[in-house]
């Protein structure tokens, strides 16, 4: 179960009144806002552009306050108009710097992963990692940012496909097939450490979020 499925029907309620006092100015309500959604979007900039998430992610929150007043929808379309944000932030800021080499990834702290069968845990201990954030950055563009949105951020497939500007469906195909990829190199990481060779697996993956109908929450990024 994701971080963003655990939350109580009583907790999104809260973030959802939450959500309209911060539009009215609430200064207090604004940082309960950010303290949900900041840790989505710092793992989700990460893996886009690396040790500069936080630059990225500030200037994404000066536009998200300055625009606060004028969005519509609930605490959902707001994570999904944040992503989006973010994202536009993050491509700008990649069109900005100079190619720099990438660091190889360590897989330290992946030794201490759950064991190669168990294909969700790995999937999802993984993403709580910064090695492995490392290594969703690592997939193919498209899958990468499919899971993070999924998954990590907590988007359902038709919020992810606004923010990617792709259909619903696209989505969901490009998170399960990163998901596979992902647990395939977790479970081959965790083999190689321990001298084994995984079991087959069986097709578990991680349930990225339930899709349900809604605003998509990216009304109104410019």
């Amino acid at each position: 179960m994701t971080r963003a499925r655990q939350e109580g029907a009583g907790g999104e309620d809260d973030l959802d009144r939450a959500l309209r006092a911060a539009q009215e100015g609430d200064e207090e309500s604004f940082r309960v806002l950010y303290r949900d959604v900041q840790p989505r979007l710092i793992r989700f900039a990460g893996a886009l552009v690396g040790a500069d998430a936080e630059d990225v992610t500030s200037e994404a929150w000066l536009q998200i306050a300055r625009d606060l007043p004028a969005f519509r929808g609930d605490i959902d379309g707001f994570r999904g108009w944040t992503a989006t944000i973010t994202r536009h932030r993050a491509l700008d800021h990649l069109r900005r710097r100079s190619r720099r080499p990438a660091a190889d990834a360590p897989t330290e702290e992946l030794l201490t992963l759950a064991a190669p069968a168990d294909t969700e845990t790995l999937a999802l201990d993984g993403i709580a990692t910064e090695d492995a954030l490392r290594l969703i950055a690592g997939l193919p563009r498209d899958q990468a940012e499919a899971v993070l949105l999924r998954v990590v951020v907590g988007l359902d497939a038709k919020s992810a496909g606004k923010v990617l500007g792709k259909r619903p469906g696209a989505v969901r195909t490009a998170a399960h097939r990163g998901l596979r990829r992902l647990s395939e190199r977790l479970a081959g990481s965790a083999a190689a450490v321990s001298g084994t060779v995984p079991a087959p697996q069986a097709g578990s993956l991680p349930a990225a979020r339930s899709d349900k109908s809604g605003g998509t929450g990216a009304e109104g990024v410019r």
